[in-house]
């Protein structure tokens, strides 16, 4: 009973969400849209339950695959409950948007002029040249030359932003093998975006170089301005501060502001809305202190993670083609062996037989990095959506390459906490630090907290009771101020009658 009931439960449940995702009409006959909520409602919902059912998974199942899993069920091609009509494609977008602003954001680019940098930027033209080659010769050269462009992108890309919690959670994070990834999940999200916007462009080459470099002049102008303003306004500063944790929010509101202006750029040099992104991201690090970068990165976390990222991953789970993945399980193998040897391989040869400077020692950490380095979503989903858009790919395909990365960020992170547990992390215990280290430490944090309010985004921390209750050096009595005359002598009598 129970076997027969469950299709139709399923079918009707499929139909009233259809019935309620198209909105109805009022008796006036005025249309009153309430699909847009009722879509809403669920990506919200599966939006809680995504990290929920990833932390009783222990975090081996990446919260983004429960995303996107959801977003397949309650999708138009499955349960159909919730549509991307109306308002939510322009959601999605911001979703987009902020996703790499955080990824930019988290970019040293000091990093990138370093030797390991070069290595990785070296390897990413050797593994994009690779995924064009590779689609090109599968394909018999049947294609245009976009085509296997955006093939080359998706095959070649890193899921930096979806990677770095899981290094924190594997405990890979601060060690040799967490920096490596960092660094060429940095060029794995970068070139890959450089390369959407100037290769996939409709216009001829060197118009595109043109159009792209016209953009990179607006995004150092606008990174130029704030720098400006505070540096020549005065009381600027200390209103940005005053306000940074306050309902005001100054700081995130700059974001948001930078967010906006750099999409806004795109959309008129008619370039991707990641490129903007991602520069808003790398403008607003030079604009933060170096001890403020953790904190600013928590509070931009909480901002995109808390509705506009989830819903972007939701709505792109809810266009796969399921009917096009079931139909060919092996063309999703071939993406995710394509991913691994377009993307781990050349990455675990270039460590192998090239001194990168990234000091991995052992085949295992090696092993980790290529593994790391191969799992992409987030490039995968925005290129073949250009793709998809420019008809340079069916959606049939795109829907196997978004099914690939999902699964490359399911399984190969998986891997390589798997090879640590079985070789170690392969680095040196580390010696407990002397009394002096301590000390000079715990002088350089309050050197670097002392040094807050001279940034270009300075942050204020809110005093506590114990804060409130203790004067400052400039409310202590004249008698108490270090060097006075009376604490000298009070000094010298108490040294005294201790001798």
């Amino acid at each position: 009973m129970f076997s027969t009931f469950s299709p139709l439960f399923l079918t009707d449940l499929g139909a009233s969400g259809a019935l309620l995702a198209s909105g109805t009409t009022l008796s006036d006959g005025s249309s009153h849209d309430s699909g847009q909520f009722v879509s809403i409602f669920w990506i919200t919902l599966v939006a809680l339950l995504s990290p929920i059912l990833s932390r009783l998974t222990g975090k081996k199942i990446p919260d983004v695959v429960f995303l996107l899993l959801f977003g397949l069920l309650i999708g138009p091609n499955m349960l159909n409950l919730a549509s991307s009509e109306g308002g939510i494609p322009l959601l999605k977008e911001l979703g987009l948007g902020m996703l790499f602003l955080i990824a930019g954001f988290e970019i040293n680019v000091s990093s990138l002029r370093s030797r390991q940098g070069y290595s990785a930027i070296v390897t990413w033209v050797a593994c994009f040249a690779l995924g064009m080659a590779g689609a090109a010769v599968i394909t018999s050269f049947s294609h245009e030359l976009n085509t296997y462009i955006a093939v080359g992108v998706a095959l070649s890309s890193t899921a930096l932003g979806t990677l770095l919690p899981m290094l924190k959670s594997h405990g890979a994070a601060g060690t040799p093998v967490g920096n490596a990834v960092l660094v060429h999940g940095a060029v794995g999200e970068l070139l890959p975006i450089f390369a959407i916007s100037l290769l996939l462009s409709s216009r001829s080459p060197g118009m595109a170089i043109v159009v792209l470099l016209a953009f990179m002049v607006v995004a150092v102008i606008t990174a130029l301005i704030p720098h400006r303003l505070f540096a020549h306004v005065p009381g600027l500063r200390q209103i940005m501060a005053a306000e940074a944790n306050t309902t005001g929010q100054t700081v995130l509101r700059l974001a948001m502001f930078l967010l906006a202006t750099l999409i806004m750029c795109t959309a008129l040099f008619d370039l991707d809305a990641v490129l903007g992104s991602f520069a808003a991201g790398l403008i607003l690090r030079t604009l933060t202190p170096p001890a403020a970068l953790h904190m600013m990165t928590r509070r931009l976390e909480v901002v995109g993670f808390t509705f506009m990222i989830p819903l972007f991953f939701v709505v792109s789970g809810m266009g796969i083609d399921v009917s096009a993945v079931v139909a060919k399980p092996l063309g999703l193998l071939a993406v995710v062996v394509g991913i691994l040897l377009c993307r781990g391989v050349p990455v675990l040869l270039a460590e192998h037989f090239f001194d990168t400077r990234s000091g991995l020692t052992t085949r295992a950490q090696k092993a980790q990095l290529a593994l790391y380095s191969a799992a992409g979503l987030p490039i995968i989903v925005a290129v073949t959506e250009v793709a998809t858009s420019s008809d340079l790919l069916e959606e049939s395909t795109a829907s196997l390459l978004v099914a690939g990365g999902a699964l490359t960020v399911l399984l190969f992170p998986l891997w390589a906490l798997g090879i640590r547990q079985a070789f170690g992390s392969g680095q040196p215990v580390q010696q407990e630090p002397s009394r002096k280290e301590q000390m000079n430490a715990l002088k350089a944090q309050r050197n670097a907290q002392t040094k807050l309010t001279t940034g270009m985004i300075p942050v204020v921390r809110l005093k506590s009771q114990s804060d409130a209750e203790t004067p400052s050096d400039a409310e202590a009595p004249a008698d108490a101020q270090p060097g006075s005359a009376k604490t000298t002598s009070s000094a010298k009598t108490a040294g005294s009658a201790e001798k």
